[in-house]
Formats: C-alpha cells, sequence, structure tokens
C-alpha cells in the first residue's frame, strides 16, 4: 500500500531538513559569532584566525552600523590619507574595483591591521596596481577593537563605486568542465 506524505507531514519534513542544513552551515563554519568583536584588538583576532576565516558581521547596507564606521573612519584618520568617504588623497581611493591585496573581507581587515609591509611578508603580492602608491602603515595597535575595523569596512564598502561584480574583490573563476 502507497502512502502519500500528508501537508502536516511534509511541513515537518521541511522542517527537519531546514535544521540539518541550517546546523552543517553552523558545524562547517568557523567559530566566530563566539568572539566578542569590541573586546578582542585587530592583531589578536589576526593571530588567532587561520588565513581567509575573517569575515565582517556587518553589512554596508546597515545604516547605523555605516554611520558608526564613518565617525570610525574620520576618527582614527583614515580620511586622511584616503579621503573623507574613501575616494582617495593621497592614498589610493578605497571606492573603485582596484583591490591591490584583494578584496575579501579577511584580506582588507589583515591590510589594515597588519599594514601592506608586514601584509607581503606574510605571502600577500599586489594583484592591483592603483595610480597613487603610497605603503598603508599598520593600523592593528592603533585601532580599539576588531568591532570598529569591522564597522570602518562597512562604511568603506558602502561607498564602492566600481563595477559591482568586483565589490568583494575579483569575483571566483568558473569551474572548468570536466
Amino acid at each position: 500500500m502507497r502512502r502519500s506524505l500528508s501537508i502536516a507531514g511534509a511541513i515537518a519534513l521541511f522542517a527537519l531538513l531546514t535544521t540539518i542544513g541550517t546546523l552543517r552551515e553552523v558545524w562547517a563554519a568557523p567559530d566566530q559569532a563566539a568572539v566578542d568583536y569590541t573586546k578582542i584588538l585587530p592583531v589578536d583576532l589576526v593571530k588567532d584566525t587561520p588565513k581567509g576565516k575573517l569575515a565582517n558581521p556587518y553589512k554596508d547596507t546597515d545604516e547605523n552600523v555605516v554611520a558608526q564606521g564613518q565617525t570610525l573612519f574620520r576618527n582614527y584618520s583614515c580620511s586622511g590619507c584616503h579621503g573623507g568617504t574613501g575616494g582617495g588623497g593621497m592614498c589610493p581611493a578605497l571606492t573603485n574595483d582596484i583591490w591591490v591585496y584583494g578584496g575579501d573581507d579577511d584580506t582588507l581587515f589583515r591590510l589594515v591591521t597588519l599594514g601592506s609591509d608586514e601584509l607581503q611578508k606574510r605571502g600577500y603580492a599586489r594583484i592591483g596596481r592603483e595610480n597613487v602608491v603610497g605603503p598603508m602603515p599598520p593600523f592593528g595597535a592603533i585601532v580599539k577593537s576588531a568591532d570598529d575595523l569591522w564597522k570602518i569596512l562597512a562604511f568603506v564598502r558602502s561607498h564602492y563605486s566600481g563595477d559591482p561584480a568586483y565589490k568583494f574583490g575579483a569575483p571566483a573563476e568558473p569551474a572548468a568542465p570536466h
């Protein structure tokens, strides 16, 4: 005898599969949720997190976070080199689609924290070129918390004006056909 799935059964099955999918994502992801970004210096977060695992907890569409990031961008004197909204000055623009070392969250966080010289010593290479080029000094011991730096990076992303496909760095290459 063949039994069909009732609506209630289908809903329960969907809820179960959704829960399993969510648990799989949690188990596969690094436990960044346990980190209190307000209580950790950027240098310590970089030291304690494997390369490629840093991800901004904030969205550049959150107006409150972007406003806080703008204040921090100015308070930490980022605007002195990169311009008031990151459009450039004596150092590169932060709003276009040229990412000198890469545009992903992890690379940007490490670049600001470590500075360009230390980033290069850790194996990063310049992949983009700007007309205005200067070394990025390390700000990891100056910025008082990783939370402040994430908000600054959310502010910077909110002013991105380049090709949308490059907002978070170069798009992933399509997989080669097998």
